[in-house]
């Protein structure tokens, strides 16, 4: 047979489009030539293959090759076709069986000792190949990610020749060995001392799903607090771990034994804003991205790049970033929780009662003016970290630990979602009407104290998110006044304190 389809998977963004290797044997002078939008790296694979074909103790076959990788108008890159390219030159041929391929896809980049070597974005793959009904052969290395499509699903191959061993029906292609949870070990919040205040708006902030500024002096515990977070919120479920994982095997940093871990990224102040969103030739993902399902903490936030700040006003209301470049746009997942820290001031001791300031009010105002006003009205609870002498630390009584408070978010949460399907932090403007419903006192008082607050429309529909999650907390059916109060205590920064 002078003509064989193969089928293999593309990556675009955490998507993996399916692509059919054709390939066509015809008389001729020997030549091989690859077309349907491939890049440097897809065009080089036929030196591979071909040292693979030999280096197996196989024929590469001296005609003329046409190898089409459909559809044409999809940008192919990387060496993740060198498998599914090399099995269409054999089968082609007459020197594996063609009946198989029709139920299988092929992943994997060729040595030209023959040898299967890892690829980026198999979990993505795998996953689209169990959805495809097809089951999937890939690399050794690849194995333990795609299991977590399904092990039975996914078979392993060191090599091309056991590749080609079990299409002939010689020998049996081993499956990867299952996933198996393991215990997650998150930093402890009993481990942090005193700050009750600060203790309660993590709760809310893990119960609610709500975005979390902290400011306060330098070494009060802000950063020791942020990665306490994904400890005490609730567990990750399997279609968020499985969007997680996939974006990590996207960029190469795919860990199946923490794929049901909270991420928590911590970015440097220095980071740019291609990073923080991502970019690139073909959009790669970025810190949002990477952080989506968990935390992404912005320590000493008014050093980040003004332009870096307003780029993430969008992924915070809309939970996901869509990067357009000239080759390809590609939309990338990226729900995750805004936690910030900052001091008061430049020198950091602003209202300190033990250190002196040493900033100017002007300086202060430059300092806090670098966080935008819409930048802030995003976030919904702000809260004053102070400073704990060190002679009193210890004797501080040791608070709650991380599972006794998780289970309280767990149930907060659950409710939520019983009664709206989503946490209370993305509830849209129609749901506030209808879930956040006030009577009539209270109605006049939180709107009262909008008004003397000066707060936007934005900042309002946040206060009466918290004040949800309050209710939900004392388990209670009505936002009371009580709830309101406290939820309008929690934005300190606008009344300018």
């Amino acid at each position: 047979m002078s003509l064989a389809i193969v089928h293999t998977r593309a990556q675009l963004g955490i998507d993996a489009p399916a692509v059919t290797v054709e390939v066509h044997l015809s008389n001729g002078l020997p030549s091989l030539a690859i077309v349907g939008l491939p890049e440097a790296a897809v065009k080089e694979s036929k030196d591979r293959v071909r040292s693979a074909i030999l280096n197996s103790h196989l024929e590469f076959p001296a005609r003329r090759i046409t190898i089409n990788l459909a559809p044409a108008d999809l940008p192919k890159e990387g060496g993740r076709y060198d498998l599914a390219i090399a099995i269409g030159i054999l089968a082609a041929s007459g020197q594996v069986p063609t009946d198989p391929l029709a139920s299988l896809e092929f992943l994997g980049e060729l040595a030209l000792s023959g040898h299967l070597r890892e690829v980026h974005g198999a979990l993505p793959a795998a996953l689209a190949s169990v959805a495809s009904r097809r089951h999937l052969i890939t690399g050794t290395d690849n194995g333990r990610e795609a299991s977590l499509a399904g092990a039975e699903y996914v078979r392993t191959a060191a090599n091309l020749l056991s590749v080609c061993a079990q299409l002939h029906g010689r020998a049996e292609l081993p499956h990867p060995e299952p996933y198996s949870r393991q215990p997650i070990a998150y930093p402890e919040l009993q481990d942090v001392r005193g700050q009750a205040q600060a203790k309660r708006a993590l709760e809310i902030a893990a119960a609610g799903g709500h975005n979390l500024l902290m400011f306060g002096p330098p070494g009060t515990g802000k950063t020791m607090l942020a990665s306490r977070l994904p400890g005490i919120m609730p567990p990750i479920d399997l279609r968020e771990s499985l969007e997680v994982a996939a974006i990590c095997s996207v960029v190469g940093e795919s860990n199946p034994e923490s794929w049901q871990q909270r991420p928590f990224r911590n970015p440097h102040h220095t980071a740019s804003a291609a990073a923080m969103v991502g970019g690139g030739t073909v959009p790669r993902p970025g810190e949002i991205s990477l952080a989506h399902g968990g935390v992404l903490f912005l320590d000493e936030l008014p050093e980040f790049q003004r332009q870096v700040l307003e780029v993430l006003r969008e992924p915070l209301e809309s939970g996901e970033i869509r990067l357009s470049r000239a080759r390809a746009q590609t939309c990338y997942p990226a729900r995750f929780q805004l936690i910030g820290a900052m001091n008061p001031c430049p020198c950091g001791y602003y209202g300190h009662d033990d250190q002196r300031c040493r900033c100017t009010p002007d300086q202060v105002r430059r300092y806090r003016g670098r966080i935008s006003g819409p930048l802030l009205d995003r976030i919904d609870l702000h809260v004053p970290v102070t400073a704990i002498v060190p002679t009193e630390l210890g004797k501080a009584p040791a608070g709650e630990s991380s599972a006794a408070v998780q289970t309280r978010t767990v149930a907060t949460r659950q409710r939520a979602l019983d009664r709206q399907q989503c946490a209370n932090a993305q509830l849209s403007p129609p749901q506030i009407e209808t879930v956040c419903r006030l009577g009539k006192a209270e109605h006049l008082f939180v709107e009262s104290a909008v008004s003397k607050l000066g707060l936007s429309t934005r900042a309002y529909h946040r206060v009466l998110k918290v004040a949800r999650t309050l209710a939900d907390m004392a388990g209670e059916e009505m936002i009371e006044r009580a709830h309101l109060a406290e939820a309008i205590s929690f934005r300190s920064l606008d009344r300018g304190l």
